[in-house]
């Protein structure tokens, strides 16, 4: 298990800025299958602008869902482990 102070070393003692902990505190409130329905919206979305023949629309909306995703990962990550790497060392 790693110590502050070993983290401290391997990452240069550097913590995450006042504004990330309050975007992220705010965020971590969020349930995480949020992120999932607004993916699954935007796919649904993007389908029926293809259907109603606006294929560039429907791209742009369509590629909404890989970032919907990612951000719920992150929204995860930060739950599970905190918002400094830091922050829940042993």
């Amino acid at each position: 298990m790693a110590t502050a102070s070993m983290m401290d070393r391997q990452y240069g003692g550097q913590t995450e800025g006042t504004v990330a902990k309050a975007i992220e505190q705010q965020t971590s409130k969020l349930p995480s299958d949020t992120f999932l329905w607004a993916a699954v919206g935007s796919m649904a979305t993007s389908l029926t602008l293809r259907l109603m023949g606006k294929d560039h629309v429907s791209l742009f909306v369509g590629q909404w869902a890989p970032t919907f995703l990612i951000l719920g990962l992150y929204n995860k990550m930060v739950k599970q482990l905190g918002s400094d790497r830091t922050e829940n060392a042993v």
